[in-house]
């Protein structure tokens, strides 16, 4: 069976900067990946966060990163992880095909998937005027109006920040109550810019280049109305790619992976970085730390 000193499973932000990191630390690494390196900032058009970067496109940092880690020889496979056993002391990584890895450390960095909303449109107009994240994105609807999909305290709060950009926010829930907390209702409902939008679910995201109207549904008099926007937001959760540990590693409210302030997981050698671990903020400098923790983490474990 071959056998590498560190896996990284997943090669977004978190995952490449772990490579980086373990790679200038002399580890032998090996990053497994089932599609293109980037993680969820292949879906953002422009990223204006990222410190050092003025402005850079999702697709752009993405291969900064790749190409980073490959400067100092971080090793790439496709591969699409299917399990992740522990026996003895090993790690034993398995992909779908039945191959099997074995290493003394791995990381597990595979990120999060947006719930999606699955109505006509939202694919197609992913990062041109459809959005998952308001701190990414706001900027980019200054004086325009938006969509904000959701109920819960993610969605109202997001809503709220978005009206320091933009005109107006349209806060689209299928329930004719809030489930956020009262306070932040409250508060939402209180902001001129916020026009709630109740009892109504989204049928479709439309336009031409770019959004530019969205059709809902009202849930109890199954009308049909159409609001012109140019950019809708979409809250309704996240999920953590992590289906290959199950029953294997600790996790938290919401499937989040837990941690320890080393970011190793419930099981010694086993560390989770970036958006598939429990965290107060998924960005992609926020993930690019926890890889770097993670990989002097594994270090730590694999020379002490």
């Amino acid at each position: 069976m071959e056998k590498r000193e560190l896996i990284i499973i997943g090669a977004g932000p978190a995952g490449l900067a772990a490579a980086i990191y373990a790679k200038r630390a002399g580890m032998d690494t090996l990053v497994l990946e089932k599609g293109r390196a980037g993680g969820q900032i292949l879906t953002t058009s422009r990223i204006e966060n990222y410190p050092g970067l003025l402005e850079s496109t999702g697709s752009g940092l993405a291969d900064a990163f790749r190409a980073h880690a490959e400067f100092f020889k971080a090793e790439f496979r496709t591969a699409f992880v299917h399990k992740v056993e522990v026996r003895g002391k090993s790690k034993i990584v398995i992909f779908r095909d039945g191959t099997e890895l074995e290493a003394g450390a791995v990381i597990v960095a595979s990120g999060a998937s947006f719930r999606k909303q699955g109505c006509p449109g939202e694919g197609k107009y992913t990062g041109m005027g459809v959005s998952y994240c308001a701190v990414c994105d706001a900027a980019f609807f200054e004086d325009m109006d938006v969509a904000v999909i959701g109920g819960g305290n993610t969605a109202v709060e997001e809503a709220c920040y978005l009206t320091g950009f933009a005109s107006r926010v349209y806060l689209v829930h299928r329930r004719d109550q809030f489930r956020a907390d009262k306070l932040v209702v409250e508060r939402a409902l209180a902001n001129p810019r916020i026009v709630p939008v109740m009892d109504s679910v989204l049928e479709s995201i439309e336009g031409a280049d770019m959004v530019d109207k969205i059709v809902v549904r009202n849930v109890k008099t199954d009308t049909r109305s159409e609001i012109p926007l140019n950019g809708v937001f979409i809250f309704i959760g996240m999920l953590p790619n992590d289906g290959f540990v199950n029953g294997l590693l600790k996790r938290v409210d919401g499937g989040w992976l837990a941690t320890d302030e080393n970011l190793q997981t419930s099981v010694p050698g086993i560390f989770a970085a970036g958006d598939v671990r429990s965290t107060s903020l998924r960005q992609v400098v926020t993930a690019a730390g926890d890889g770097a923790r993670a990989a002097m983490s594994a270090y730590a474990y694999l020379h002490h």
